[in-house]
Formats: structure tokens, sequence, C-alpha cells
């Protein structure tokens, strides 16, 4: 079987996005999960942690690259006859609203105003009040990058499932 740069630029699109989507919901079902039930410095301490360790060139390429590999297949399938442009639409814009938008512009700001502040300085409580200001936000804006991940996948299989 030949594979066209569509047939590989579509696979690859629908590899990160799962592998987004895999990330958002380990970390929706497992990590805040987890170390939700720490203390508050404990806490604090490793979503600090885990912040300044996840921004790696890898992490990177599978959080940004569904976006631009979507780009490029919407350009790539533009003269496709049938829905699968619309789902590649649908799906990117899932993506790109739902995770992108939501990461800079929520959890972001969120990560950054946690990233400032120095734990070892801070009484009782300031730590409970800068959970307070933190955890209830952040899982709310992931539990959409959690769903928004998902339906992005969902539909870009869908896309693999069309007939050529």
């Amino acid at each position: 079987m030949d594979y066209s740069i569509q047939h590989i630029a579509i696979i690859v699109l629908v590899l990160l996005t799962g592998l987004s989507a895999g990330l958002c919901f380990t970390w929706s079902n497992a990590i805040t999960q987890g170390i939700g039930r720490l203390d508050h410095f404990s806490y604090l301490n490793a979503f600090q942690q885990m912040n300044r360790s996840i921004i790696n060139p890898l992490f990177i390429i599978v959080f940004f690259g569904p976006f631009f590999l979507g780009l490029l297949n919407i350009y790539l399938f533009k003269n496709e006859i049938g829905p699968i442009i619309w789902i590649l639409i649908i799906s990117i814009a899932f993506y790109f609203c739902g995770v992108l938008l939501v990461t800079m512009f929520g959890n972001v700001p969120l990560n950054d105003l946690l990233d400032k502040s120095d734990l070892s300085k801070a009484s009782v409580e300031d730590l409970k009040l800068l959970r307070n200001q933190f955890e209830v936000k952040w899982n709310r804006l992931h539990f959409i990058r959690t769903i928004s991940s998902t339906i992005s996948f969902t539909l870009l299989i869908l896309t693999l499932l069309i007939k050529k």
C-alpha cells in the first residue's frame, strides 16, 4: 500500500492528539486526584515541581503538535469532497479553543501564580489561601482540556474510518 503525505500527516496528527488526550486524562484521573490528598505545602510543592518539569521538548511537540499538524491537514485535505474536511476543522477547533486557549489564558496564569510563590517562607494560612486560589480553578480548567482533547481525538479517529 502506498502512503501519501495526507496519510502520513493525518496518522501523526491522530497519534499526537491521542497522546495529548491521554496526558490530560491521566492528569485528571490520577495525578490531581492523588496530590489532592496531600497537605497544603506538599500539594503546592508537588504542583510547582511538576509544572517546572513538564515544559520540555517532547511535551511541547505533543502539546502544540496537534494544532500545527491540524492546520497542515486542513490544507492537505482542502479539496476533499465529503465530511473529512469538516471533521478536521471541528476537531482542530476543539483542540485550539478547549486545550490551547484554555491553557494559555487559564492554566498558565495559575501556574505562574504558583511558580512565583516561595512556599518555604509561607505560613500555613498563606499556603491554604494559595491552594484555595489555585486548585479548584486549575482542575476545572483542566477538565475542559480533558474533554476537548478527547473530543478532538475521537473526531480524528473518525477521519481514519472514512473511506476515500
